[in-house]
């Protein structure tokens, strides 16, 4: 092994590790070093299309962050829930259907040589490899399984930072407490504690971070300030509910948060946008008042039909595209637009669809993963700007939609406007696309936001520029080279 690997841990999932992974691959690689990201096992709905199949967002937008290639090497497993007590399990960027039969103790032994040879490629390539852990690395239930944490630690000697989130409270006893709970040969490991997420005076944390040092030997080598507006998605996706964008609100979008969406991450761009304001909707009444409504790609989606039905979601959308309001559906989102959901090899389920596009899905063992270019043909209503527009995106789905074909004896059909991938209704404001991507393409934010919209939304070049100032601001002089000193 030649490189030198960094590894970021956290106390808790949510502490910051991801986005404190994708800054580090970026300081890395603006230095002049060949880096490249790693994590053992992911668990998300959200996933990227790359060289080999499909891995989690978070390190698709790391191997960007440090000018690297994504390959599936970088997240060699992937758990993608479907239910509480069942994910799919992809292994190198494919479905792999006897891993996701297993039981996940037998499953981590199983897969542990090819993740550490995926991890052995990555090292011998490259002058850096950025690790991120996953949850914590102190879930002693969990140990005996470990491929992710400590394992993959020890495996490469990985220098070790461990990260906390300070806003929620605690977290000197979480770092403390992490740090106890690791087995003690790991603990040297274990270079430095960060504080994330901090508000307020840092001259109040004394004695704080020296008390902490006395106990472990570990310093605290950054505190790093809240920062909301960084442009990083989240790694499962997920935004609040705060307007960000400036100026006067002219577009009420609300995406419905049903309970295996995926792929939210695509969502970020509109965040930036002037005059939008993004929510999520979880019942009939956050629906009042909106411009657009989005269903989201799903990892169940007749699970989320059912889900939608029990809300009285179902409902509240056919009343809003009954008004004439925008209803955009993505991948599992148009699948729920169409007549009926059909499963004759158990993969999702079957249901009826929401009625409002006439046509049908079957869902295929054959997972279509691929990147997509395409353009649209004319389209109607609140959509028209996209007419014409030749856009890039990306596709993950199991199933395949087509026309309803006992509708469209009657002649009731939906008008095709991106070929095998996009339908709209006759009315125009009812709009389904296999395309995950749309709104990370610039063409598509300025045709429906117009040119100084687009231009509000920062690039992922300055996204991830910004991530490497700032780390390298807020961490004590010296420690980041040190991380990677022979």
């Amino acid at each position: 092994m030649s490189a030198r690997a960094v590894m970021v841990l956290g106390t808790t999932s949510g502490a910051g590790k991801s986005w404190l992974a994708t800054a580090l691959c970026r300081y890395y690689a603006r230095q002049g070093l060949k880096v490249a990201p790693y994590k053992a096992q992911n668990m998300s709905n959200n996933a990227r299309v790359v060289a080999g199949g499909e891995i989690g967002s978070a390190q698709y937008f790391q191997a960007l962050a440090a000018k690297a290639e994504p390959d599936v090497r970088m997240n060699p497993l992937l758990l993608k829930p479907e239910r509480d007590t069942h994910s799919q399990v992809v292994l190198l960027g494919q479905v792999d259907e006897v891993l996701t039969r297993m039981d996940w103790r037998g499953r981590s032994e199983t897969v542990w040589p090819t993740v550490a040879r995926a991890l052995d490629e990555l090292m011998v390539e490259n002058d850096v490899v950025v690790i991120e852990g996953a949850g914590s690395p102190a879930e002693i239930n969990l140990a005996a399984s470990d491929i992710v944490n400590m394992r993959v630690a020890r495996h490469t000697q990985a220098a070790c930072l461990l990260v906390t989130d300070i806003d929620r409270g605690g977290a000197f006893a979480h770092l403390y407490g992490t740090w106890a709970l690791i087995p003690e040969a790991d603990r040297a490991l274990i270079r430095g504690f960060v504080l994330n997420r901090f508000r307020g005076d840092a001259g109040l944390l004394a004695p704080g971070p020296q008390m902490l040092q006395d106990l472990t030997g570990v310093p605290t080598v950054a505190t790093l300030p809240m920062w909301r507006q960084h442009g990083l998605p989240e790694e499962d996706g997920v935004f609040d509910d705060r307007h960000t964008s400036q100026g006067e609100i002219t577009t009420r979008i609300a995406v419905v948060a049903y309970p295996r969406i995926s792929n939210l991450d695509e969502f970020q761009p509109l965040k930036n946008v002037p005059g939008v304001h993004l929510k999520w909707a979880r019942s009939p009444a956050e629906l009042q008042g909106v411009d657009w409504v989005i269903l989201h790609g799903s990892k169940h989606t007749s699970g989320d039909l059912a889900w939608l039905r029990a809300q009285g979601l179902d409902c509240a959308i056919a009343a809003h595209a009954g008004l004439g309001g925008a209803v955009l559906g993505i991948c599992g989102g148009l699948q729920m637009l169409g007549e009926a959901l059909i499963d004759t090899h158990g993969i999702d389920g079957n249901a009826p669809g929401l009625g409002l596009l006439p046509l049908v899905t079957t869902f295929e063992p054959a997972k279509t993963v691929q990147h997509t270019q395409a353009s649209f043909a004319t389209l109607q209503g609140p959509w028209a700007a996209l007419s014409g527009l030749r856009v890039s995106g990306y596709e993950i789905h199991h199933g395949q939609t087509a026309q309803h074909p006992a509708m469209a004896a009657k002649g009731d059909v939906a008008r095709e406007v991106l070929p095998g991938l996009g339908w709209q209704n006759a009315a125009g404001n009812v709009l389904g696309l296999y395309l995950h991507g749309l709104f990370e393409d610039a063409a598509v934010l300025q045709a429906l936001f117009g040119r100084q919209g687009a231009a509000r939304v920062p690039t992922l070049e300055s996204v991830f520029e910004g991530l490497a100032d700032y780390i390298e601001q807020h961490f004590e002089p010296g420690v980041l080279d040190a991380l990677i000193a022979p």
